[in-house]
């Protein structure tokens, strides 16, 4: 155990074969490997996705249906999402799949999918995400990544509130956060020059510095925090071509990616909350000494988002 241990640690510090395909091929061979959960540990679940017509969400889709949970796909594009459900059907003709609009940029559109939706909901999964190549407001003015990734998944998950009680929330986030420092003082982006991928990871960084207070905000929920490692998606081939082209070999597929999502949404008994996994284990949230974040700065950014979203703080 204490050499799997070792070997695991290793491939994570080490990024490159930690992130790419090699980290889940070395890792399932380990003793540190927890089981899969059986086929049917959610039957009788009802489950959202977010972002979930392309990519890393459609795998999680795929992924948690066939472990016997209704799926609830939310996305901006029904269209596009019904023809991902008969794609899923034609594969899985007892998948159990319904199609919701939400934009999760847009606050107001959050505030009227919450009070739409009827019913329970044991796992939520935030995997919605956005990388502009200049700098967009959302609808009610915010940097449209920071909106996405953490304005709206909070509104939501405080707006279901009770429906949620007992269950699950998984907030996919982004290795890329470990280069950024949380930017408490400026979370609108707003000062030098807009790069895409350093507002994406700021607003991936934001979501794991506020893992504790949301947990501490809704104890009756598990919240977790999980990045694939390089998976090659339709987000990294638009946002990334130049990453992509240079990495193809390497990259995880898609159903990798999604593989500790789903593994946190199913397997029992639930882990602890408030934690970062990654490749099913809980990883550091912070590798390097000028990203490191004090609680003073996360009680910061939670008032801002507070503010923003319009929640008690």
């Amino acid at each position: 155990m204490a050499l799997a241990s070792l070997v695991d640690t290793l491939l994570d510090r080490t990024v490159v074969p930690g992130y790419t395909r090699i980290g889940p091929a070395v890792r399932r061979r380990l003793s540190t490997w927890p089981a899969d959960p059986p086929a049917d540990a959610l039957a009788g679940a009802r489950v959202l996705v977010t972002g979930a017509s392309s990519g890393l969400g459609v795998a999680t889709v795929e992924g948690l249906a066939a472990l016997g949970a209704e799926v609830v796909l939310v996305v901006r594009d029904t269209d596009k999402a019904a023809r991902v459900v008969r794609q899923l059907q034609g594969r899985n003709p007892l998948a159990r799949l319904e199609v919701r609009r939400c934009d999760v940029g847009d606050l107001e559109d959050v505030r009227r999918f919450a009070g739409e939706l009827e019913g329970d909901v044991d796992v939520l999964v935030h995997n919605a995400g956005v990388m502009p190549a200049e700098r967009t407001e959302s609808p009610q003015g915010h940097e449209l990544s920071m909106a996405v990734h953490v304005l709206g998944p909070v509104l939501m998950t405080d707006l279901l509130g009770e429906r949620l009680a007992g269950g699950r929330v998984v907030l996919v986030t982004s290795g890329g956060m470990y280069t950024q420092k949380l930017r408490d003082d400026d979370p609108e982006y707003l000062d030098g020059d807009y790069s895409p991928t350093t507002a994406y990871a700021r607003s991936k960084r934001a979501q794991v510095e506020l893992l504790p207070l949301l947990q501490r905000r809704w104890p009756a929920t598990d919240v977790h925090a999980t990045h694939p490692g390089w998976a090659d998606t339709p987000g990294v081939a638009d946002s990334l071509p130049t990453f992509r082209r240079l990495t193809a070999p390497l990259l995880r597929d898609a159903a990798e990616g999604a593989d500790t999502t789903i593994w946190l949404a199913a397997t029992q008994p639930p882990p602890p909350g408030g934690q970062l996994w990654h490749d099913r284990r809980p990883r550091p949230t912070q590798l390097l000494p000028r990203t490191r974040t004090g609680v003073v700065e996360a009680e910061r950014m939670w008032a801002w988002v507070a503010a923003q979203t319009g929640l008690s703080g």
